[in-house]
């Protein structure tokens, strides 16, 4: 088993309390209205949202996955941490699990989304430079599609 690892960050002109109420706290509401094609729905299967809680993704038409689940490793509304690991799922074929942390900082006027991905591969599993920057990508399409509604709708969050 190795651990492949990789850092991104995704610049925002959005307030860092704003985006992380939007993005985090409330993406299990706000994801399937924000990206329909990535995520059909999200809900929590066990427990009360903090850490040690279990959601299960039903992806959306959109997506090559079906679903997954992940269990929420640490929550910290006080310096914008989440942090989670997908541990089921037809995406993890060679891969254990997924662990990503996203820390939501002030940066100017805005914020910076910085996130940490780790997966650990079974056997002789390699995740590719290509699947890394698919990764990055789809990452950052997402923050901007909550960005672009944040701004359609500035009275909410």
């Amino acid at each position: 088993m190795g651990v492949i690892k990789y850092d991104h960050e995704v610049p925002t002109d959005i307030a860092p309390e704003r985006l992380f109420k939007a993005f985090v706290l409330d993406g299990d509401n706000l994801l399937p209205k924000v990206v329909p094609a990535a995520f059909k729905s999200i809900q929590v299967v066990e427990g009360d949202g903090k850490a040690g809680t279990v959601k299960l993704i039903h992806f959306g038409e959109g997506s090559s996955y079906k679903t997954a689940k992940h269990v929420i490793d640490e929550l910290d509304e006080a310096n914008k941490v989440f942090k989670y690991s997908v541990v089921e799922g037809d995406a993890l074929v060679g891969i254990e699990k997924v662990t990503t942390t996203v820390k939501i900082e002030a940066h100017g006027s805005g914020s910076i989304v910085k996130s940490t991905s780790e997966y650990h591969t079974t056997g002789t599993h390699e995740i590719t430079e290509e699947k890394i920057k698919e990764g990055k990508e789809k990452s950052k399409s997402l923050f901007k599609a909550v960005e672009a509604f944040l701004h359609a709708h500035p009275h909410e969050y």
